[in-house]
């Protein structure tokens, strides 16, 4: 993807000239930055820099601490390969078993980000920050699903990150600072506030987008009052709808440190490699079902880890706090996909099974019977068609609604999006597929090599991803994607088929069955 470089930089005011006049330059652009320079490269009329350092390690006395800004650093720094991924179950660099994060191979330098831009001169280009998904457990910034080459050329300056995941992310630790992931992110957002105007953005119109769990922490960030001031405008993208209280977050740390016979403390857990403690972890998500009459609904997740509402950092759930006026100052785009959750029953060996479908309507659905009230809404579908439903509701649609919702009473400007398009039968318009077509790296090659594939999928693709960025990017850039607002009453959302269209929100039997649900804080159900 790269091209040769074949000159250096001189001056960036020559290269601004050089491209304005369709002169193709191959150079290695350096920017100053607070830290220090750095030193990307031109692909394809892109600026790239990739794994800029925002952070220190988060290794030894910072490990389980809040992020600390980075040192400064003489000379020119390369910034020509991704960081090394955060801490998680498939990393393989040596700080994955490191205790002091010691290491020669540079796996514990992961706090980096990296920045797209089509025009280093002085554009003033909108800026859009990207927040990864991963179930609160994965996160790298090189998955090439997430190039922002794509969106860059659309207009804006991309900007991504790896902040930290599982339990040196999100687990309630004694003596260390509740959701040490999204203090990452603000780390890096404040970064942005920093140093992007070198990049060709503009500081003061940034907008943060994410998807699934990185869609939740944009929920989180929208209103806590360390991320105050950091961005103008929010793209929450089929966010799962789960806040921990400290005391359900603490009993589920308590279980993962158990299984290496030490305590959830920063004393404890210090002297654990974080290879151990992904190991532990997966031990506990195999077993989370069993404890579910304690920890409640998230015992029937996909990860034992979310935002911590510590009364702190994180002061409640973001619908309250939405519904009482805070961050109304922030335009708000928010959707989800129609089959969300067909993402995880598609996968072989997931169809549940008759008990785990009774156990799932039990602690998800609301009302005294959920089960009828689904068998009612739908009753031409089956017991596990209508347990993907319910899953898509509790756990990412109706959440995503319901924050449209507070964010209108409570004075703030807001949008509503469902993508309804689909490639191909088995997955439908599953959870993660908005952001493949937003980013526009789901290309029609892997559409027509799909078993299941619709027929004329591969040609429609190029025209939805289009339509989606586009959208995203006028959204980022006026404040406006180009659709009615959503309020209450119209529910005006914008559909993306393979031709979109604007009209009421189209899940009315599922919104009719969560109207008078409210979305908070989850809790142990009772303790041992």
């Amino acid at each position: 993807m790269a091209t040769a470089l074949v000159e250096e930089l001189t001056t960036h005011a020559a290269d601004h000239l050089s491209r304005k006049a369709g002169t193709r330059v191959n150079i290695e652009p350096e920017i100053h930055t607070a830290a220090g320079v750095v030193r990307g490269r031109w692909e394809n009329d892109v600026a790239v820099f990739r794994g800029i350092p925002f952070a220190e390690p988060p290794v030894g006395a910072h490990r389980f601490g809040a992020p600390v800004p980075v040192r400064p650093w003489d000379g020119i720094r390369d910034a020509l390969r991704f960081g090394p991924p955060v801490p998680q179950g498939a990393h393989t660099g040596s700080v994955m078993s490191s205790v002091s994060g010691n290491v020669d191979d540079g796996s514990a330098d992961c706090l980096t980000l990296n920045v797209w831009s089509p025009d280093l001169g002085a554009a003033r280009l909108p800026v859009i920050v990207w927040i990864q998904g991963g179930t609160y457990l994965e996160n790298n910034s090189a998955n090439p699903h997430q190039n922002g080459a794509t969106l860059a050329r659309a207009g804006v300056v991309l900007v991504s990150m790896n902040y930290r995941v599982g339990v040196d992310g999100f687990a309630h630790i004694t003596g260390a600072p509740d959701n040490r992931g999204i203090l990452d992110q603000i780390a890096a957002l404040r970064w942005v506030q920093d140093n992007i105007g070198a990049f060709g953005g503009v500081p003061d119109n940034v907008t943060v987008f994410g998807q699934s769990a990185g869609a939740a922490c944009i929920a989180a960030l929208l209103v806590m009052p360390l991320a105050a001031g950091l961005f103008r405008r929010a793209i929450v993208q089929g966010m799962p709808g789960t806040y921990f209280a400290q005391r359900l977050a603490a009993a589920i740390s308590t279980t993962i440190a158990a299984q290496l016979g030490v305590r959830a403390t920063v004393g404890e857990l210090a002297g654990i490699p974080p290879r151990a403690l992904t190991d532990a972890t997966d031990v506990v998500i195999e077993k989370m079902p069993e404890f579910v009459e304690s920890w409640g609904p998230m015992a029937l997740t996909p990860t034992p880890f979310s935002p911590v509402v510590d009364g702190d950092v994180l002061t409640c759930a973001p619908w309250r706090a939405l519904a009482d006026g805070a961050a109304r100052d922030i335009d708000l785009l928010v959707g989800h996909t129609r089959d969300e959750y067909r993402l995880y029953t598609s996968r072989p060996g997931n169809e549940p099974t008759e008990a785990r479908v009774r156990t799932t309507f039990d602690h998800l659905a609301p009302g005294t019977d959920g089960n009828e009230l689904y068998r009612i809404a739908y009753p031409d579908t089956t017991p596990a068609r209508r347990y993907e439903i319910l899953n898509s509701d509790w756990l990412f649609r109706m959440p995503s609604l319901h924050l449209a919702d507070a964010t209108h009473i409570g004075g703030g400007s807001v949008w509503l999006y469902e993508l309804g398009w689909s490639f191909n039968s088995e997955q439908g318009a599953s959870h993660a597929l908005d952001f493949l077509l937003v980013f526009g790296t789901l290309g029609p090659d892997e559409i027509r090599s799909h078993r299941s594939a619709h027929p004329n999928a591969a040609n429609e693709i190029t025209r939805v991803s289009h339509r989606m960025r586009t959208d995203w990017v006028t959204f980022a850039t006026t404040g406006d994607p180009g659709w009615s607002r959503y309020d209450p009453h119209t529910r005006s959302t914008r559909v993306y088929n393979a031709e979109p269209t604007t009209q009421r929100y189209p899940e009315e039997r599922s919104r009719r069955i969560w109207s008078t649900h409210r979305f908070d804080i989850l809790d142990l159900l009772h303790t041992d």
